[in-house]
């Protein structure tokens, strides 16, 4: 094995005779997103609540919950078993999307840095393709992160909302905060009477703020989404990269695609290796930045758990994404940026390594 770095190999390998490629990543994308969505949210999302309920504790009072372990407890006590799956819906859907557009632009994305920027063919094999390096990995990652968090935005605002709408329902009930309209529907929240769907939360936005209120906290969700698509995909490639070169140190030769000289590629790697890969990707995305996400949650559920409004019906004006993040420091340190970041780097582990894992496999198979 080489002394210095690895590189990176393509992945899926960009090629001029894939007319299909951009079509192909869109179904993939959506059957890895709707597949690992649908086996992983059920088990992840009681974590995610946690951690978005941690994340957005009003910081004019005391902490609700004084961490992890508190918060389920108080959770299930006062709301049951079924409260730990609110809003489960909207990140199932939101997967397929994300998913799906997080994998064409990756792509396409490559493939424009690869025309302007052609890197040199490997010198082992000219039928190789030739690699991308580390740099032009993270630029078309940080692209389709930042195209991501646009889909994203809107299915995060509404599953916050709702995570948090059983709180903020009690806390109207006993006088203590002016919420939303959908929430304030939610007022008898001691009662057996159903809570506010996603539907409900969506017409309430679009009706106090227009179809750009759907959008509130896009800034928080662009910074993680940029920085973290960079660390999952730049993560993902570059252990990808050294399981092909132990293979290969061992002189193993590839049984997958014999026409490129018998070099092992992507296609030869075990189960264990990719999902190995996808977990650690996963945490890495998820930690990098962890607190615009949690600036992000603030601002998302603002209106239901600190009360925009006063008096009349007047509404107070917004804090900005910096002045979220500077009031978070100054009144509970570093540590409330960081607020929940254990529980999200346990639940984006195995969801990301079956992503990664899918995806891999049904390129392998049908190109």
């Amino acid at each position: 094995m080489s002394d210095h770095a690895p590189e990176l190999v393509e992945w899926p390998p960009i090629t001029h005779d894939r007319p299909w490629g951009g079509v192909k990543d869109i179904l993939y994308g959506s059957a890895a997103g709707r597949t690992a969505g649908i086996a992983s949210r059920a088990v992840e999302h009681p974590l995610d609540l946690t951690k978005v309920r941690l994340q957005s504790q009003p910081l004019d009072r005391p902490p609700r919950y004084t961490g992890p372990w508190d918060c389920i407890v108080q959770t299930y006590r006062t709301e049951g078993i079924r409260a730990f799956w609110r809003g489960v819906s909207m990140p199932v859907l939101g997967a397929m999307a994300e998913n799906a557009t997080l994998f064409v632009v990756y792509n396409q994305s490559q493939a424009a840095l690869k025309r302007l920027f052609p890197p040199p063919p490997l010198a082992d094999s000219r039928n190789d393709a030739p690699h991308l390096s580390i740099p032009q990995t993270a630029t078309a990652a940080a692209l389709a992160g930042a195209a991501a968090s646009f889909v994203l935005t809107p299915v995060e605002l509404v599953k916050c909302k709702m995570q948090v709408s059983n709180i903020a329902a009690a806390a109207a009930e006993a006088g203590t905060l002016a919420t939303s309209p959908a929430t304030a529907a939610a007022a008898a929240a001691a009662a057996p009477s159903p809570q506010p769907g996603a539907i409900a939360f969506t017409r309430s936005i679009l009706r106090e703020y227009g179809l750009r209120g759907l959008w509130l906290g896009q800034t928080g969700t662009l910074i993680r989404e940029t920085g973290g698509g960079a660390a999952w995909f730049t993560t993902f490639e570059l252990l990808v990269a050294y399981f092909i070169q132990r293979r290969a140190a061992r002189g193993e030769t590839s049984s997958s695609a014999p026409g490129v000289g018998g070099r092992v590629t992507k296609a030869d790697l075990s189960a264990v290796e990719l999902m190995a890969a996808g977990a650690a990707a996963g945490v890495t995305y998820n930690v990098v930045l962890f607190p615009a996400d949690c600036i992000k949650s603030t601002i998302q559920t603002e209106d239901e758990l600190r009360g925009l409004r006063v008096g009349g019906g007047k509404k107070e004006p917004r804090r900005s994404f910096f002045q979220v993040g500077k009031d978070i420091y100054t009144a509970r340190g570093l540590r409330g940026l960081y607020s929940g970041c254990g529980l999200t780097a346990l639940k984006a582990a195995p969801s990301s390594a079956l992503i990664f894992y899918i995806y891999s496999r049904l390129e392998a198979t049908f190109g």
